[in-house]
Protein backbone atom coordinates (compact mmCIF):
# COMPACT_ATOMS: atom_id res chain seq x y z
CA UNK A 1 0.00 0.00 0.00
CA UNK A 2 1.45 3.54 -0.95
CA UNK A 3 0.23 5.04 2.09
CA UNK A 4 2.17 8.75 0.98
CA UNK A 5 0.66 8.51 -2.51
CA UNK A 6 -2.94 7.76 -1.14
CA UNK A 7 -2.52 10.65 1.22
CA UNK A 8 -1.48 13.06 -1.70
CA UNK A 9 -4.60 12.12 -4.00
CA UNK A 10 -7.04 12.50 -1.72
CA UNK A 11 -5.88 15.71 -0.31
CA UNK A 12 -5.84 17.02 -4.09
CA UNK A 13 -9.19 15.78 -4.72
CA UNK A 14 -10.62 17.69 -1.43
CA UNK A 15 -8.96 20.82 -2.18
CA UNK A 16 -10.56 20.11 -5.81
CA UNK A 17 -14.19 20.64 -4.49
CA UNK A 18 -16.18 23.36 -3.09
CA UNK A 19 -18.70 22.02 -1.03
CA UNK A 20 -21.69 23.29 -3.26
CA UNK A 21 -20.21 21.02 -5.82
CA UNK A 22 -21.31 17.77 -3.36
CA UNK A 23 -24.67 19.58 -2.02
CA UNK A 24 -23.37 20.94 1.32
CA UNK A 25 -23.81 24.86 2.28
CA UNK A 26 -20.54 26.48 1.96
CA UNK A 27 -21.29 28.67 5.69
CA UNK A 28 -20.11 31.81 5.84
CA UNK A 29 -16.36 31.41 7.01
CA UNK A 30 -14.18 28.98 5.55
CA UNK A 31 -10.11 28.41 6.43
CA UNK A 32 -9.93 26.28 3.35
CA UNK A 33 -10.61 26.71 -0.53
CA UNK A 34 -11.71 23.00 -0.57
CA UNK A 35 -13.98 20.29 1.57
CA UNK A 36 -12.90 20.17 4.67
CA UNK A 37 -11.85 16.63 6.43
CA UNK A 38 -15.08 16.33 8.19
CA UNK A 39 -16.94 17.40 5.18
CA UNK A 40 -15.40 14.44 3.40
CA UNK A 41 -15.72 12.05 6.25
CA UNK A 42 -19.61 13.05 6.66
CA UNK A 43 -20.18 12.08 2.39
CA UNK A 44 -18.16 8.65 2.75
CA UNK A 45 -19.72 7.87 6.59
CA UNK A 46 -16.79 7.33 8.04
CA UNK A 47 -14.60 8.93 11.04
CA UNK A 48 -12.78 12.25 11.23
CA UNK A 49 -10.04 10.50 12.70
CA UNK A 50 -10.02 7.91 10.18
CA UNK A 51 -10.10 9.99 7.11
CA UNK A 52 -7.58 12.26 8.73
CA UNK A 53 -5.26 9.47 9.52
CA UNK A 54 -5.66 8.90 5.75
CA UNK A 55 -4.39 12.09 5.02
CA UNK A 56 -1.45 11.69 7.03
CA UNK A 57 -0.29 8.87 5.54
CA UNK A 58 -0.27 6.50 8.96
CA UNK A 59 -3.94 4.85 8.75
CA UNK A 60 -4.44 1.10 8.12
CA UNK A 61 -5.59 -0.36 4.58
CA UNK A 62 -9.06 0.91 4.14
CA UNK A 63 -11.57 -1.87 2.81
CA UNK A 64 -12.56 -2.69 -0.26
CA UNK A 65 -15.80 -0.92 0.97
CA UNK A 66 -14.50 2.24 2.32
CA UNK A 67 -12.61 2.97 -0.69
CA UNK A 68 -15.76 3.02 -2.76
CA UNK A 69 -17.56 5.46 -0.12
CA UNK A 70 -14.85 7.74 -0.18
CA UNK A 71 -14.65 7.74 -4.42
CA UNK A 72 -18.04 8.53 -3.92
CA UNK A 73 -17.66 11.47 -1.27
CA UNK A 74 -14.62 12.99 -3.75
CA UNK A 75 -16.90 12.66 -6.53
CA UNK A 76 -14.04 10.50 -8.26
CA UNK A 77 -13.91 8.87 -11.93
CA UNK A 78 -14.15 5.45 -12.96
CA UNK A 79 -10.39 6.01 -13.69
CA UNK A 80 -9.67 7.79 -10.39
CA UNK A 81 -11.80 5.29 -8.56
CA UNK A 82 -9.79 2.70 -9.87
CA UNK A 83 -6.78 4.43 -9.14
CA UNK A 84 -7.46 4.75 -5.55
CA UNK A 85 -7.91 1.32 -5.15
CA UNK A 86 -4.43 0.51 -6.07
CA UNK A 87 -2.79 2.80 -3.86
CA UNK A 88 -4.50 1.04 -1.42
CA UNK A 89 -3.32 -2.14 -3.06
CA UNK A 90 -7.06 -3.72 -3.41
CA UNK A 91 -8.08 -4.62 -7.08
CA UNK A 92 -10.23 -2.54 -8.40
CA UNK A 93 -13.81 -3.38 -8.85
CA UNK A 94 -14.69 -4.98 -12.55
CA UNK A 95 -16.79 -2.76 -14.45
CA UNK A 96 -20.18 -4.48 -14.53
CA UNK A 97 -23.53 -3.32 -14.46
CA UNK A 98 -24.81 -2.28 -12.43
CA UNK A 99 -22.28 -0.81 -10.91
CA UNK A 100 -22.30 0.69 -6.98
CA UNK A 101 -19.82 3.43 -7.92
CA UNK A 102 -22.23 6.01 -9.23
CA UNK A 103 -21.89 8.38 -12.35
CA UNK A 104 -20.01 11.24 -11.39
CA UNK A 105 -21.79 13.38 -13.97
CA UNK A 106 -25.27 12.03 -12.77
CA UNK A 107 -24.27 12.81 -8.89
CA UNK A 108 -23.31 16.06 -9.73
CA UNK A 109 -27.03 16.86 -11.00
CA UNK A 110 -28.12 15.03 -8.37
CA UNK A 111 -25.96 16.99 -5.97
CA UNK A 112 -28.16 20.35 -6.89
CA UNK A 113 -31.84 18.73 -6.59
CA UNK A 114 -32.73 19.70 -3.42
CA UNK A 115 -36.55 21.12 -3.82
CA UNK A 116 -38.09 18.13 -5.68
CA UNK A 117 -37.39 14.13 -5.39
CA UNK A 118 -34.62 12.36 -7.44
CA UNK A 119 -32.67 8.59 -7.37
CA UNK A 120 -30.35 7.36 -9.27
CA UNK A 121 -30.96 4.09 -10.44
CA UNK A 122 -29.28 0.83 -12.15
CA UNK A 123 -30.24 -0.81 -14.71
CA UNK A 124 -31.67 -3.26 -12.41
CA UNK A 125 -33.42 -1.01 -10.70
CA UNK A 126 -31.03 -0.73 -7.31
CA UNK A 127 -31.14 2.70 -6.16
CA UNK A 128 -27.28 3.85 -5.76
CA UNK A 129 -27.80 7.18 -4.35
CA UNK A 130 -30.77 9.35 -3.49
CA UNK A 131 -31.79 12.73 -2.28
CA UNK A 132 -33.40 14.23 0.87
CA UNK A 133 -36.94 14.36 -0.50
CA UNK A 134 -36.65 11.15 -2.81
CA UNK A 135 -35.93 9.33 0.98
CA UNK A 136 -38.84 10.88 2.42
CA UNK A 137 -41.65 10.02 0.14
CA UNK A 138 -39.86 6.67 -1.06
CA UNK A 139 -38.31 5.71 2.25
CA UNK A 140 -34.56 5.09 2.30
CA UNK A 141 -33.51 1.87 0.23
CA UNK A 142 -29.93 1.64 1.19
CA UNK A 143 -31.08 -0.60 4.12
CA UNK A 144 -31.94 -3.08 1.39
CA UNK A 145 -29.32 -5.89 0.40
CA UNK A 146 -28.99 -8.92 -1.47
CA UNK A 147 -31.89 -9.58 -4.28
CA UNK A 148 -33.61 -6.89 -2.69
CA UNK A 149 -31.52 -3.83 -4.01
CA UNK A 150 -33.71 -4.61 -6.95
CA UNK A 151 -37.08 -2.51 -7.45
CA UNK A 152 -38.02 -5.47 -9.35
CA UNK A 153 -37.37 -8.13 -6.74
CA UNK A 154 -39.36 -5.73 -4.12
CA UNK A 155 -42.97 -4.93 -6.34
CA UNK A 156 -43.34 -9.39 -5.99
CA UNK A 157 -41.68 -10.04 -2.85
CA UNK A 158 -42.59 -7.38 -0.57
CA UNK A 159 -46.18 -5.83 -0.03
CA UNK A 160 -44.96 -2.68 1.21
CA UNK A 161 -42.91 -1.85 -2.10
CA UNK A 162 -46.52 -1.18 -3.90
CA UNK A 163 -48.07 0.82 -0.97
CA UNK A 164 -46.90 4.16 -2.23
CA UNK A 165 -48.94 3.54 -5.53
CA UNK A 166 -53.14 3.40 -5.53
CA UNK A 167 -54.24 0.04 -5.62
CA UNK A 168 -55.87 0.81 -9.41
CA UNK A 169 -52.13 1.22 -11.21
CA UNK A 170 -50.30 -1.60 -9.52
CA UNK A 171 -51.13 -3.87 -12.74
CA UNK A 172 -49.51 -1.33 -14.97
CA UNK A 173 -46.68 -0.08 -12.41
CA UNK A 174 -45.64 -4.02 -11.99
CA UNK A 175 -46.35 -5.07 -16.06
CA UNK A 176 -43.52 -1.70 -16.47
CA UNK A 177 -41.18 -3.30 -13.96
CA UNK A 178 -41.16 -6.70 -15.71
CA UNK A 179 -40.74 -5.48 -18.96
CA UNK A 180 -37.87 -2.88 -17.33
CA UNK A 181 -36.19 -6.48 -16.14
CA UNK A 182 -35.98 -7.94 -19.64
CA UNK A 183 -34.21 -5.23 -20.86
CA UNK A 184 -31.65 -5.85 -17.96
CA UNK A 185 -31.23 -9.52 -18.93
CA UNK A 186 -31.03 -8.87 -22.82
CA UNK A 187 -28.04 -6.79 -22.08
CA UNK A 188 -26.34 -9.10 -20.12
CA UNK A 189 -26.58 -6.84 -16.60
CA UNK A 190 -25.13 -8.56 -14.05
CA UNK A 191 -27.57 -10.22 -11.98
CA UNK A 192 -30.38 -9.69 -13.94
CA UNK A 193 -31.24 -13.71 -14.50
CA UNK A 194 -30.19 -14.30 -11.28
CA UNK A 195 -33.42 -11.52 -10.10
CA UNK A 196 -35.71 -13.23 -12.63
CA UNK A 197 -34.51 -17.18 -11.51
CA UNK A 198 -35.39 -16.25 -7.90
CA UNK A 199 -38.45 -13.93 -9.05
CA UNK A 200 -39.43 -17.05 -11.00
CA UNK A 201 -39.32 -19.49 -7.82
CA UNK A 202 -41.02 -17.18 -5.56
CA UNK A 203 -44.01 -15.18 -7.36
CA UNK A 204 -46.62 -16.92 -9.21
CA UNK A 205 -47.59 -13.09 -10.94
CA UNK A 206 -44.13 -12.52 -12.13
CA UNK A 207 -44.20 -15.60 -13.76
CA UNK A 208 -47.66 -14.84 -15.75
CA UNK A 209 -46.01 -11.47 -16.20
CA UNK A 210 -42.87 -12.81 -17.19
CA UNK A 211 -44.64 -14.81 -19.87
CA UNK A 212 -45.80 -12.26 -21.72
CA UNK A 213 -42.29 -10.99 -23.29
CA UNK A 214 -42.65 -7.58 -22.39
CA UNK A 215 -39.68 -5.12 -22.75
CA UNK A 216 -39.19 -1.48 -22.49
CA UNK A 217 -37.05 0.52 -21.12
CA UNK A 218 -39.50 2.87 -19.17
CA UNK A 219 -39.04 5.96 -16.70
CA UNK A 220 -40.70 8.77 -18.19
CA UNK A 221 -43.96 8.66 -16.91
CA UNK A 222 -46.76 10.29 -15.24
CA UNK A 223 -48.19 8.55 -11.90
CA UNK A 224 -49.86 8.89 -8.32
CA UNK A 225 -47.93 7.98 -5.44
CA UNK A 226 -49.64 7.61 -1.96
CA UNK A 227 -47.96 9.63 1.11
CA UNK A 228 -49.20 8.74 4.60
CA UNK A 229 -49.82 12.12 5.37
CA UNK A 230 -50.46 13.75 2.72
CA UNK A 231 -52.04 11.67 0.51
CA UNK A 232 -52.34 11.56 -3.16
CA UNK A 233 -49.70 13.41 -4.84
CA UNK A 234 -49.33 13.74 -8.62
CA UNK A 235 -45.82 13.53 -10.26
CA UNK A 236 -43.87 13.62 -13.64
CA UNK A 237 -40.71 11.25 -13.88
CA UNK A 238 -38.26 12.46 -16.38
CA UNK A 239 -35.08 10.39 -16.70
CA UNK A 240 -31.00 11.30 -17.15
CA UNK A 241 -29.13 8.42 -18.28
CA UNK A 242 -25.35 7.99 -17.81
CA UNK A 243 -23.26 7.84 -21.32
CA UNK A 244 -23.17 4.36 -21.24
CA UNK A 245 -26.80 3.73 -20.24
CA UNK A 246 -25.95 1.72 -17.21
CA UNK A 247 -27.06 4.42 -14.99
CA UNK A 248 -30.39 6.84 -14.87
CA UNK A 249 -31.25 9.46 -12.30
CA UNK A 250 -34.97 9.84 -12.37
CA UNK A 251 -36.38 13.18 -10.94
CA UNK A 252 -39.39 13.66 -9.86
CA UNK A 253 -41.60 17.01 -10.32
CA UNK A 254 -44.92 18.79 -10.72
CA UNK A 255 -46.32 21.43 -12.47
CA UNK A 256 -45.64 25.11 -10.90
CA UNK A 257 -48.53 25.55 -8.32
CA UNK A 258 -50.01 22.39 -9.00
CA UNK A 259 -51.23 20.43 -6.00
CA UNK A 260 -48.78 18.06 -6.13
CA UNK A 261 -45.94 21.05 -6.53
CA UNK A 262 -47.61 22.49 -2.92
CA UNK A 263 -47.76 18.53 -1.11
CA UNK A 264 -44.03 18.25 -2.16
CA UNK A 265 -43.18 21.27 -0.44
CA UNK A 266 -45.12 20.04 2.67
CA UNK A 267 -42.94 17.15 2.28
CA UNK A 268 -39.61 18.74 2.69
CA UNK A 269 -41.32 20.94 5.85
CA UNK A 270 -42.83 17.78 7.90
CA UNK A 271 -40.40 15.55 6.76
CA UNK A 272 -40.68 12.43 8.71
CA UNK A 273 -43.63 12.82 10.82
CA UNK A 274 -46.56 11.39 11.30
CA UNK A 275 -49.68 12.79 12.48
CA UNK A 276 -52.14 9.90 12.34
CA UNK A 277 -51.52 6.30 13.53
CA UNK A 278 -49.09 3.68 11.65
CA UNK A 279 -51.62 1.70 9.32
Amino acid sequence: MDRAALADFLKSRRDALLPEDVGLSPGLRRRVSGLRRDEVALLAGMSVDYYTRLEQARGPQPSEQLLGSLARALRLSYDERDYVFRLADRNPPLRTFPDTHVAPALLRVLDRLEDTPALILSALGETLAQNRLAKLLLGDHSRFTGHARSSVYRWFTDPAERSIYPAGDQERQGRAQVAGLRVAVSGNTAGARDVVEALLHRSREFDRIWKSHAVATRFADHKTLLHPELGEIEVDCQTLYSEDRGQALLVLTAPPRSEGAQKLGLLAVIGQQRFTPDR
